[in-house]
């Protein structure tokens, strides 16, 4: 079982997924570069969670939820977590992580999201089966199931970010087509 000071911020999966270079100079390096699109980014979470806990019929809502996972060692925080009232009685619980652009051609929103429900599975000791990606751009949710591959795939970016972000060495820069939409390329290249 991991240490709190072995944890890693459940973000850098997403990092990670996105690019190994970009996660280890934001989480190694400490490297940040705010840009139009950071903090279009930054306004848009801190009014997510500046609007407090609600209920509507069936469904509670809690902002701004401190998640962990003592299992994968990640600390971090949820945009929001939908709880929803099931036939039984019981409350189901379904991530929401808010991006401010458009869904990627990769996986690596969805291992970010995986990894909260993977935390509050573990933290409330039930299975969470789906989630969903809120992306501003296109103002609408996309719906994601956390299938046994997602799964797989986020417990591999948690393995893979603690073997890059332990040793403290930075990757060299590779180009490729996602650079243009990285908020580090200055600095990266």
């Amino acid at each position: 079982m991991m240490q709190p000071d072995d944890f890693i911020q459940l973000s850098a999966l997403q990092h990670y997924a996105f690019c190994p270079r970009q996660c280890a100079l934001i989480h190694i390096e400490q490297v940040w570069t705010e840009n139009r699109l950071t903090a279009e980014g930054r306004i848009m979470h801190e009014h997510v969670h500046d609007e407090g806990n609600e209920s509507r019929g069936d469904v509670r809502i809690e902002r701004g939820v401190s998640l962990r996972s003592l299992e994968m060692g990640i600390i971090g925080k949820a945009d929001v977590i939908e709880y929803h009232r099931q036939p039984d009685g019981t409350w189901q619980a379904f991530p929401v992580e808010y991006k401010r652009g458009k869904p990627k051609s990769d996986d690596s929103d969805k291992i970010q999201l995986c990894a909260q429900a993977m935390c509050l599975e573990e933290m409330l000791n039930a299975h969470i089966p789906a989630g969903a990606l809120f992306y501003g751009k296109i103002r609408r949710r996309l719906d994601v199931a956390f299938d046994e591959t997602l799964r797989r795939e986020t417990i591999e970016a948690a393995q893979n970010t603690r073997e890059l972000i332990e040793p403290g060495q930075t990757p060299k820069p590779v180009y490729s087509k996602r650079c243009e939409s990285c908020s580090l390329m200055g600095e990266c290249m």
